[in-house]
């Protein structure tokens, strides 16, 4: 397990990570991502499973547990299919990622 930090983080440091993240991501993707998301995947994966950005190809997806990651990799090939709509942004693939 791992400890929380007991003093704040530098917000700079912060900054750093996101931007790292939000390299070669198209933020304005996220809504359509998200309109795309509900209106494909069932009420559970829905509740809980939450996409969170595509970048390379690669739809990001926050999960709460590694059910719920095996669960997004079964339904995946389905699940691309519907993000089809989006053309050349299109994912190719999914990655569930576990929340901390």
């Amino acid at each position: 397990m791992r400890k929380k930090r007991e003093e704040p983080a530098v917000l700079g440091d912060i900054l750093n990570v996101v931007a790292g993240r939000l390299k070669r991501v198209d933020i304005r993707l996220i809504d359509h991502v998200r309109v795309i998301w509900d209106n494909t995947v069932d009420e559970a994966l829905r509740d809980r499973c939450h996409p969170l950005f595509i970048k390379d190809g690669v739809l990001v997806v926050e999960v709460p547990s590694g059910a719920f990651a095996q669960r997004i990799t079964q339904d995946g090939p389905r699940i691309l299919v519907a993000f089809e709509s989006l053309g050349t942004d299109a994912p190719r693939s999914i990655r569930p990622v576990i929340a901390s």
